[in-house]
């Protein structure tokens, strides 16, 4: 199935001190505050380790377009993707020289934006000279629509150095961001900086021009395309429309590997248009965004190879991609499948289910309500086995029983044959007989109780 490092800067404790003379001592420290305060500058916003970012945008000098907000709302989450790995071939020289043109599509609408870059697989600084943001002239093109383009700035300054390891948030831009549209964000580096950073199955068409065209309205430079998302996380939005965001880390399922490209099927782009439907016909559910941390080939337990890992074990990367999104509200945790079908033994069913209860405590932490899905069948698939089969249902087993999350999304139940329960139905499976159709996606996002968002963690007694 196709499913950061500290660095501290010590000072040798045993070296003598030199004796500075009183009447240079407030010449020093002028100097140091200087120097602090240029670093600050450059650096603004970075994060280094596991690439959290906060949940308030950078503060500095006022950004050339002005990152003031135009009005107030809330800061939430309209788009992000999971850093998922180092691209092969860009060991060297990554993407120098090249315009990186994400497409991107929102699930709630904003009056301001702003974006998180990440360097985490980069094996030097990356330096960003130039970077925009701009809203689609339509589907299936790099051109952008009238007055839309936007220069984006970090601390005030369009140029940005992030670390290896870390990530950076722009300032916010006043931009009307709608729902449900698609948004270019663009990024050009002039310097080689070592592997990319990239979310590999994005089922969203990007593009690459040769040179620096990150402003360009047009089109016609950005004669590459691509299915990756480079660099570029997250995109927030100043929205009035929501008050918070539901975070849906998951495998291929939700990342929604056999989805149709460029049409967003993937099942949680179905849950965020079902969810604000419902707030607009005046139903009582949470007004929240949705967005999706889903990683193909993703595990509860086990980490991919690379160092930092590429692929990371959904436990170690909980903190980041989803306690680190802005103003979480509830979790939703779609994993497991994985974990049976990639171990070459037979897998613990208790182990997995460790897993998931440790996730869940995490997002209890942070006072968030978790919703859980079953497993779904996989019978007809390469990797089934009538063993793996009984541990898909000893987990399905305590998941149904109420021992594992606050709630539960019964996806086995709503897609499995009603003549073979140990293989989806003809209708919603992709043809793999693992991953489901559009039909079948669509199905998972119909049956998820939308009121199962609401509330918070219950109190430990």
């Amino acid at each position: 199935m196709t499913r950061g490092r500290d660095g501290r800067v010590g000072l040798a404790a045993e070296r003598r001190k030199p004796v500075v003379p009183t009447q240079h001592r407030a010449l020093l420290a002028a100097i140091i505050a200087a120097i602090v305060a240029l670093s600050t500058a450059i650096y603004v916003s970075v994060a280094t380790g596991d690439g959290t970012a906060g949940d308030t945008p950078v503060r500095g000098r006022a950004p050339h377009n002005s990152a003031a907000p135009a009005s107030t709302g809330t800061w939430v989450g309209t788009w992000t993707t999971s850093p998922a790995a180092a691209e092969p071939g860009t060991e060297t020289a990554g993407m120098a020289g090249r315009s990186v043109r994400n497409v991107v599509h929102t699930s709630v609408g904003g009056t301001s934006a702003r974006i998180t870059l990440s360097n985490l697989y980069g094996q030097s600084p990356l330096t960003v000279t130039h970077a925009s943001l701009a809203l689609a002239a339509g589907t299936g093109t790099a051109a952008a629509a009238d007055g839309t383009m936007r220069r984006l700035t970090f601390g005030g300054d369009p140029t940005v150095v992030i670390p290896s390891g870390g990530q950076v948030t722009s300032d916010a831009v006043r931009l009307t961001v709608p729902h449900d549209s698609d948004v270019l964000v663009t990024t050009y580096s002039p310097t080689p900086s070592g592997p990319v950073t990239y979310h590999p199955h994005a089922r969203q068409t990007s593009y690459l021009a040769e040179g620096d065209h990150t402003e360009d309205v047009t089109a016609a430079a950005y004669t590459e395309r691509t299915p990756y998302w480079r660099y570029l996380t997250a995109l927030d939005v100043l929205s009035n429309e929501s008050d918070g965001t539901v975070v849906v880390i998951g495998d291929s399922l939700t990342d929604g590997i056999t989805s149709t490209e460029n049409a967003n099927r993937r099942w949680p782009d179905v849950l965020a248009d079902r969810l604000r439907t419902a707030v607009a016909t005046g139903r009582d559910v949470p007004r929240y965004s949705v967005v999706n941390q889903g990683i193909s080939g993703n595990r509860i337990l086990t980490d991919g190879l690379g160092r930092p890992a590429d692929n990371p074990s959904g436990l170690h990367r909980f903190g980041r991609d989803v306690l680190g999104r802005p103003n979480v509200r509830a979790v939703v945790i779609v994993l497991g499948v994985n974990d049976i079908l990639r171990n070459p033994q037979l897998a613990d069913p208790d182990r997995i289910l460790d897993g998931l209860r440790a996730m869940t405590d995490q997002a209890h932490a942070r006072g968030l309500k978790v919703v859980g899905a079953t497993l779904m069948p996989f019978g007809g698939h390469r990797g089934y086995t009538p063993q793996r089969e009984t541990v898909r249902q000893r987990i399905n087993a305590e998941i149904r029983a109420g021992r594992v999350f606050d709630a539960v999304v019964d996806f086995d139940r709503a897609l499995r044959d009603p003549y073979d329960p140990r293989r989806l139905r003809a209708d919603y499976d992709s043809g793999d007989h693992l991953h489901p159709s559009d039909k079948g996606y669509a199905r998972m996002a119909e049956v998820f109780d939308l009121a199962d968002l609401k509330g918070s963690a219950p109190a430990e007694l």
